[in-house]
């Protein structure tokens, strides 16, 4: 038995890392796969190949995740090519990491209306289809850093607990129509945007972490299957940490 059966998701950011694990991992599970990408069309054609490999249906849409308008537009496409959207995954982000005192002003910008912005623009758009069902999971990725803040990042930490609050209010406001709202909260995880780090660095990273490794985005989209999934259909409002006892 698929725990995705017949569930349409829609997941933002899903050419590498995370994104990309979920993805491959929700098509395992039978869920049809809606996705963006924001640039290299040649990925997301090869994602959808392979996505498609396990006879479910996928689709990539070049669409930024930050934009009012496009978001609202995606959302309106993905259902009328899908049919419905039972799953949203607000996964699409980026980091301008600097000390405080370095931040630009549109660094900081940036990085909230990416980060946390989008994470408004697609919750809003998917309401309306999910209210009309009356069923939906809504998963948010945000950081160990939302949690614990980090030393230069202040912009990246900021946009990653605006995530937790806004997901807990949506959890409120929409629990009553069977919607639900979680966060995850992913620590330490070797993807592309890690690969380029220092092998130093990275090893430093895993030596203080309990589990005494980095995660894989396959960890991450393990427990959005659960969240997605019927099997947590009384969970909402929670954040979870997938980050190795970090």
């Amino acid at each position: 038995m698929k725990l995705l059966e017949n569930k349409t998701a829609l997941i933002t950011g899903a050419t590498r890392g995370i994104g990309k694990g979920i993805a491959q991992t929700f098509a395992k599970q039978g869920a049809n796969v809606a996705f963006t990408y924001s640039s290299s069309a040649e990925a997301a054609e090869a994602l959808e190949k392979e996505l498609m490999s396990f006879g479910i249906k996928a689709k990539g849409y070049q669409s930024n995740a930050a934009n009012y308008e496009a978001a609202q537009e995606l959302v309106a496409e993905v259902v009328k090519e899908f049919g419905t959207i039972d799953i949203l995954i607000n996964n699409a982000g980026i980091t301008k990491d600097n000390l405080l005192m370095r931040i630009s002003e549109e660094d900081f910008d940036t990085v909230i209306e990416v980060n946390l912005k989008s994470v408004f623009n697609l919750t809003k758009a998917v309401i309306r289809p999910m209210m009309k069902q009356r069923a939906g999971s809504i998963i948010n990725m945000s950081s160990v850093v939302g949690l614990k803040g980090n030393a230069g990042q202040a912009n990246y930490a900021a946009s990653k607990a605006g995530i937790i609050g806004f997901s807990k209010s949506v959890a409120l406001e929409l629990g009553s129509r069977n919607i639900r709202s979680n966060v995850i909260a992913p620590g330490f995880i070797e993807t592309e945007m890690t690969a380029s780090l220092p092998e130093e660095t990275v090893k430093q990273w895993r030596d203080a972490i309990p589990l005494k490794r980095g995660g894989t985005p396959e960890d991450i989209a393990n427990a959005c299957v659960f969240l997605a999934s019927d099997m947590s259909s009384y969970i909402t409002g929670q954040t979870l940490s997938v980050d190795g006892g970090m």
